[in-house]
């Protein structure tokens, strides 16, 4: 990539509709518009002001200046805001690219706005993971994360390393005056909240991961325990089929949705019995395997009979499934196992609750939880550094070959946030040390 090179590209998504937005990126933005466009007087480029213009006979546009470096990449930026036909925005980007612009490859916005410092690396990432998101929930992390939260909280556990680096270093540079400037006690004291510091950033992955992938949820139990009803109900809409007919359910019936803002896909699986025919055998099969597969389980009884044997091989079956008791609105016949929740999919009793128990609860800070997986096998890899150093000092290795390890544990936090120069590390040293005394 060339950041010389004006780039073009439209974006918005595609298909019809009301608005259209065309947006470049580059030193000639605003010579490229000049060209391609007809303004009624000469063009004053206002930063961050709109100005009427129009594609020479096809159609009337709004234009919107974005002066470097107050832009999204940092570059001067040019949106053009057509009407949303495809036709038509595809021909202000051909005319762009005939005006001398070059048509943007994936992302490429997003990583000018990272080459030219406008965003690191965590902050890129939210973009696509914003722009992904399926729910508020989502979104509102994505949007701390694009404001600097997983940034913030590495900035800490970074800049304690740098000291501990820094301090080895300044330590080696005096051993020949024989002065002891980083004992055992105080490299452990400084390493040590790193290493507790990068733990709890990778402990906090196992709620983010379901933030940022959502979790798939199998409802099992025998014919006519109201599965199907249940599923309707969790769901808040009439899609799976429900009579009083044992079986009406033979294949997967599978929905999404959000449950405490984590995305969740919901699904219905068929009555599990003994002696059914061929076709809902193999619907019985793929119940079997949805437990297998599913992150969560959700075994329905049926309260108002008493639990049969099929009831209690479900439960060895699904050993950590959520066990709901349906119908409670009708009389209590089941003995249910301890922890049985009481819900009713006719009347909706029990319902929320059973809800919070499909989810972890949300932290109620957004900025709480790290949920990219690049971000996590980077911060297990520092911690293995990290672990060795300490071992290393304990075991009385050369400050040398520690110091090996203390950067092999800040190469992969690096990758997270950018990287550490050298002149990093001796600005640490000359402002933390008397050094030309």
């Amino acid at each position: 990539m060339k950041p010389a090179v004006t780039i073009v590209a439209i974006s918005t998504p595609p298909g019809r509709g009301g608005i259209g937005v065309v947006r470049m990126s580059g030193k000639q933005a605003r010579e490229i518009a000049e060209r391609i466009l007809k303004f009624k007087s000469t063009p004053a480029w206002t930063p961050w002001a709109c100005m009427l213009a129009e594609i020479p006979d096809v159609d009337q546009v709004i234009v919107s200046y974005f002066p470097a470096p107050r832009s999204y990449t940092a570059e001067d930026v040019v949106e053009i805001a057509c009407h949303g036909a495809p036709v038509v925005l595809r021909h202000c980007v051909e005319l762009a690219c005939n005006a001398g612009a070059r048509l943007a490859e994936p992302g490429e916005f997003t990583l000018r706005a990272y080459m030219n410092g406008r965003l690191d690396l965590p902050r890129a990432e939210a973009v696509r993971d914003l722009i992904d998101s399926t729910t508020l929930y989502q979104a509102r992390v994505a949007k701390q994360q694009m404001e600097g939260s997983v940034s913030r909280r590495i900035a800490p556990i970074k800049h304690q390393l740098l000291e501990l680096i820094a301090l080895l270093e300044a330590g080696i540079d005096f051993a020949e005056d024989d002065i002891s400037v980083a004992p055992l006690g105080e490299i452990l004291r400084r390493v040590q909240p790193v290493i507790d510091g990068v733990t709890k950033l990778i402990q906090s992955f196992s709620f983010g991961k379901l933030v940022h992938d959502g979790l798939s949820l199998a409802i099992v139990g025998k014919p006519n325990v109201g599965k199907s009803s249940l599923f309707n109900r969790i769901l808040q809409q009439d899609r799976a089929i429900v009579t009083d007919i044992p079986g009406t359910t033979r294949d997967l019936v599978s929905e999404a949705t959000s449950i405490g803002g984590i995305p969740v896909k919901l699904m219905d699986t068929a009555g599990i019995r003994m002696g059914s025919d061929v076709v809902e055998s193999l619907g019985i099969e793929r119940s079997y395997q949805a437990i297998a597969d599913a992150d969560v389980t959700v075994l329905v009884i049926d309260l108002s009979q008493p639990l049969e044997a099929q009831d209690y091989a479900l439960m060895e079956r699904a050993p950590g499934a959520v066990i709901a008791g349906n119908k409670c609105d009708l009389p209590r016949v089941a003995e249910a196992p301890t922890g049985t929740t009481s819900v009713s999919a006719i009347t909706g009793e029990g319902i929320e609750a059973l809800r919070g128990q499909l989810t972890p609860a949300p932290t109620g800070r957004e900025d709480g939880f790290i949920t990219s997986l690049r971000h996590e096998q980077l911060l297990r890899e520092s911690l293995l550094y990290l672990v060795k150093a300490k071992e290393a000092a304990v075991a009385g290795i050369p400050h040398e070959m520690l110091l090996l390890d203390l950067y092999g544990a800040l190469r992969p936090i690096d990758a997270i946030t950018g990287a550490t120069t050298a002149d990093d590390i001796l600005n640490r040293i000359f402002t933390t040390f008397c050094i030309g005394k």
